[in-house]
């Protein structure tokens, strides 16, 4: 599999390009911004892109979607308990102090458990809330690979003191829907260096039972 990691934006959101050597169909997750620094990689590979993720619906990692969708005509998927934030794109805009960017309803709502796959390459779908209500990660077992969006970090977890955040539902959601994973998967997170699960299990602060 082809695995691209490129931070994009003002806040360095890690866009994730997934894409099989065969098919040359391709996953685009969190296309923040930077858009055609995204299209010089598909376009490097002979990438085509199907679907483009959004782990959640803050700004630096949606913000760049519908002009992605408009490029290629592929669907954009993410939780739909993340629409009230879709709705206060223009005071998300003004916290970083940039244009509010042009964003829409999903054209399918990412469920726990759904199957995300292109042609060679499959993820399912974790719900994660607590970062935001509608918060996800992208699980591709056969790859050892997790996308965990901004609900796990190096050494941290994600903020929750924005709109939908609550810290309680995200520590169940790591320790519920993450923590049992094998120690061996990657993480990529939303920000940030790549870790594991056993690293973040043994060495997180904040996950460390007193």
């Amino acid at each position: 599999m082809i695995h691209e990691i490129l931070p994009v934006g003002l806040l360095q959101c890690n866009c994730s390009i997934l894409g099989d050597e065969i098919s040359r169909e391709a996953i685009v997750i969190d296309p923040g911004d930077d858009i055609p620094s995204i299209q010089a990689i598909l376009q490097r590979h002979g990438l085509t892109v199907k679907s483009i993720v959004i782990t959640h619906a803050h700004i630096d990692h949606i913000a760049g979607a519908q002009r992605l969708k408009q490029l290629t005509g592929s669907p954009i998927y993410y939780n739909e308990n993340d629409l009230p934030l879709v709705k206060m794109m223009d005071i998300q805009a003004s916290w970083l102090q940039m244009p509010t960017p042009e964003v829409a309803p999903p054209d399918g709502s990412l469920q726990d458990g759904q199957t995300i796959s292109i042609s060679g390459i499959s993820g399912t779908v974790l719900h994660t809330p607590g970062h935001t209500q509608g918060s996800i990660c992208l699980y591709l077992p056969e790859h050892s690979l997790l996308i965990a969006g901004d609900t796990l970090f190096a050494g941290s977890i994600g903020r929750t003191d924005l709109p939908g955040g609550d810290t309680g539902q995200l520590l169940r959601s790591i320790h519920s829907s993450l923590l049992p994973l094998p120690d061996q998967i990657k993480v990529v997170p939303g920000h940030g260096p790549n870790t594991t699960i056993g690293e973040e299990r043994e060495d997180n602060p904040f996950l460390q039972t007193k």
